[in-house]
């Protein structure tokens, strides 16, 4: 059988260079799934099951899953984490409620708040002035936020970050549950939190700490085809019969066959080989770490020299993330992404401002995370120190004048950036990755704002524009 020109061209890129990316299988380890998966492409017939009806093998599945990472019940998702997260969050707060939301939530949170016509009062967490990336939420600033809005539907956060910044989960679901308030957890970087991985350094789940509805993505740190998620519920508060209710509305009716036995391979491989491939996970971080450490010029957020000490907005770090800043070497990331490709056979995940991203899972090979040290150094050793100037990419969020679900319903028209100080806006901004937005349709144009797109987009961040086609431009509305 021929092969298709994708299918060439996706190969060929396979072999050029080792994947310091998503998805966590790294192209190496895929229980249960070699592709060869046409037998099990099939659909909704006796002996099938139905995962929006689940009562016979995908129900079995789904109890699995569950009792690996100890939650109430828990549904496969072949939608990621997106699917999730816009189900949960629909579940937890009735249409036109108000939310307590962290700022820093994936582009899928501020999708389901449109949708949902949500009134949000954003959390927005301290930042971490060296690195440029946003702290943890703390329990005090939740307090605060429940105190003054007592009629909040549910409360939103994301941990890990897309940097690994955790935020301590289990104080924040006791001051919700003291409410009577569900607490949803985007852990979609965080599906490896299982009790397996707590002796060797992965503490801080939010399926063991209480939240009550925890969306994580298989496909990202674990050996699991991408768009395999998993939605967990815990507690009292929500009702699984909404969850499912929600799932129906936003997750295909066509769910995909060999994604599930995926999912269900990855969940059998991690029952049994869990504790291994964590212990080896934790030594190859371990040797990374130590290997960094003489650096004189890059940074590396948590690892090395730089420890979670030097950071006092962070509650805990996830070291499985890899982020590296080159401000002190004169690096933007887009160079220090380009070096590693070109020099070094390395694809990272994220290049934003002067950082890199490069995320690991239990999947790297032996070696990868010696080689990426190895070469780490030597750019360091290459590099010579520059004055560090504060890093780009993080404002505070403007006024808001109109809700997310007024403003995308309101005429807009496209107008020159340095224009738009003061106006209403229109559209979604953000880096992809990591898709988390710099404005909000409904909020006001700050000069913070435009400050941080000009930053950074002349340390070579391409920033993603939802509706205005014309470069330079930001699509703005009338109140």
């Amino acid at each position: 059988m021929s092969k298709s020109l994708l299918q060439d061209q996706l190969e060929a890129c396979a072999a050029a260079r080792y994947p310091l990316h998503m998805p966590g299988h790294k192209r190496r380890v895929l229980p249960a799934a070699g592709l060869a998966c046409a037998a099990w492409d099939t659909t909704e017939v006796p002996g099938t099951d139905d995962l929006h009806d689940a009562d016979g093998i995908l129900a079995e599945a789904m109890a699995r899953a569950a009792a690996l990472w100890g939650s109430r019940r828990c549904w496969f998702l072949v939608g990621g984490s997106t699917c999730g997260l816009l189900a949960a969050i629909r579940a937890a707060a009735s249409y036109g409620s108000e939310i307590l939301c962290a700022r820093n939530c994936h582009k899928s949170v501020y999708h389901a708040i449109e949708l949902g016509g949500l009134r949000p009062v954003w959390l927005t967490p301290p930042v971490d002035e060296d690195f440029g990336v946003y702290g943890s939420i703390s329990p005090a600033m939740v307090a605060d936020a429940l105190a003054a809005h007592p009629g909040a539907a549910c409360v939103v956060l994301t941990s890990p970050t897309y940097e690994g910044v955790l935020s301590d989960i289990t104080a924040i679901a006791d001051l919700c549950h003291t409410k009577g308030i569900p607490l949803v957890v985007d852990e979609a970087h965080g599906a490896h939190y299982l009790p397996a991985a707590v002796p060797h350094g992965w503490q801080g789940g939010a399926v063991s700490a209480g939240a009550d509805l925890v969306v994580q993505s298989a496909h990202k740190t674990l050996p699991s085809l991408t768009q395999t998620a998993l939605l967990h519920l815990n507690g009292e508060i929500i009702d699984p019969d909404e969850v499912e209710r929600q799932l129906d509305v936003f997750e295909t009716s066509s769910p995909s066959y060999p994604l599930m036995v995926s999912l269900d391979g990855c969940c059998t491989q991690m029952a049994q080989d869990g504790p291994a491939l964590f212990a080896a996970w934790r030594a190859r971080l371990d040797r990374f770490s130590a290997a960094v450490a003489p650096l004189r010029h890059l940074r590396v957020f948590c690892h090395g020299a730089d420890t979670l000490a030097a950071h006092p907005g962070f509650f805990a770090h996830d070291s499985g993330k890899i982020l590296v800043n080159g401000a002190a070497a004169g690096l933007t990331g887009a160079d220090m992404a380009r070096m590693l490709r070109e020099d070094y056979g390395f694809e990272i995940e994220m290049a934003c401002g002067h950082n890199l991203l490069a995320m690991t899972s239990v999947c790297d090979a032996g070696d990868a995370l010696d080689r990426l040290a190895a070469a780490l150094l030597a750019m360091d050793a290459q590099a010579t120190a520059a004055p560090v100037t504060p890093a780009p990419g993080l404002c505070p969020p403007g006024e808001g004048v109109l809700t997310i679900a007024e403003a995308v319903r309101r005429p807009r028209e496209d107008c020159p950036m340095p224009e738009t100080a003061s106006r209403v806006c229109a559209e979604y901004v953000w880096a992809y990755p990591p898709g988390m937005p710099l404005i909000t349709p409904g909020e006001r144009v700050t000069p913070a704002f435009l400050a941080a797109c000009a930053a950074l987009e002349k340390a070579g961040t391409a920033l993603h524009h939802t509706v205005a086609r014309t470069p330079g431009c930001l699509a703005v509305c009338d109140t």
